[in-house]
């Protein structure tokens, strides 16, 4: 597979078009225009476009992605979501319930779309009734959607709507997420651990700054990666796809995000130690 060097042009374009911080989106354009996308190596095509996007402010979601198995196309979206909700339980990966009635739910590899990830976030709910305190584990998320994670924050945060955040698209357009208590939410009583490690990244990382900023949970692991802005994705090629943040969150509490920063632990230890550390916490 040869990749034409008009692809520079298309990715600068999209970039200049969409980009959530358009000042910034120019500088990024700009420095596309001498990146050799000449190469038979969809791999290495797919690194070098995304280094070269990276450069200007570090923007971890701004990147190219090579799927051999075909780039996703919008009428191709709900059809793969729907099968990788099936496969990953919707993100759900473990619940248990561990010695001293702690509950334990690991959410990886992402929290599917909120319509395919509910069923099984209300049955892991239902399973971690009655817990004297809780341990959410997002070390392995890589990410998932806000409506998803509202959907969760519903079952922690109380009997009141809580503001987690705002979404604040290129234009000023402002969409919202409250919290929608669940019936079988926790009592405020419990306290909540959430484990991180330096590969939490994206929804998953929302999760635990939401919790956080709330003082709801105490976040105990490694400082996570720094992605806050949702993106959109868009087919370059065949095999090639571009995802592009539109918009920045502006959380409720604190005014700013984890972009960049990461979500910084309450108690800072290596990702391994984490779930350790949490039942000496608990005592």
């Amino acid at each position: 597979m040869t990749i034409t060097a008009n692809l520079n042009d298309r990715i600068a374009a999209l970039v200049s078009e969409n980009y959530v911080f358009p000042e910034v989106a120019e500088a990024i354009a700009a420095g596309l225009a001498d990146v050799d996308t000449a190469l038979v190596d969809p791999d290495e095509t797919a690194a070098r476009l995304t280094e070269r996007l990276q450069t200007v402010n570090q923007d971890r979601h701004l990147r190219v992605r090579h799927r051999p198995s075909g780039a996703l196309r919008p009428a191709d979206w709900e059809q793969h979501y729907a099968a990788e909700a099936v496969r990953n339980a919707g993100g759900i990966n473990r619940v248990e319930r561990l010695e001293g009635n702690t509950g334990l739910l690991a959410i990886a590899p992402y929290t599917s779309p909120v319509h395919m990830a509910e069923r099984y976030i209300v049955a892991a709910f239902e399973l971690l009734a009655g817990v004297d305190r809780l341990v959410i584990d997002v070390r392995a998320g890589r990410g998932g959607v806000p409506e998803t994670v509202a959907l969760i924050c519903g079952y922690l945060l109380g009997h009141e709507p809580v503001h987690l955040q705002d979404l604040v698209a290129r234009d000023g357009t402002i969409r919202q997420f409250w919290t929608n208590p669940a019936a079988g939410r926790l009592p405020l009583s419990v306290p909540i651990s959430v484990l991180t490690s330096a590969n939490t990244f994206s929804g998953c990382e929302e999760l635990a700054y939401n919790l956080q900023a709330h003082g709801r949970a105490t976040v105990i692991g490694e400082r996570t990666r720094g992605g806050a802005h949702p993106v959109e994705i868009f087919e370059l090629t065949d095999t090639l796809e571009l995802t592009i943040p539109i918009a920045r969150s502006v959380n409720a509490v604190t005014g700013t995000n984890w972009e960049q920063v990461g979500v910084v632990p309450d108690i800072e230890c290596p990702a391994e130690e984490a779930l350790e550390r949490a039942s000496q916490v608990f005592g």
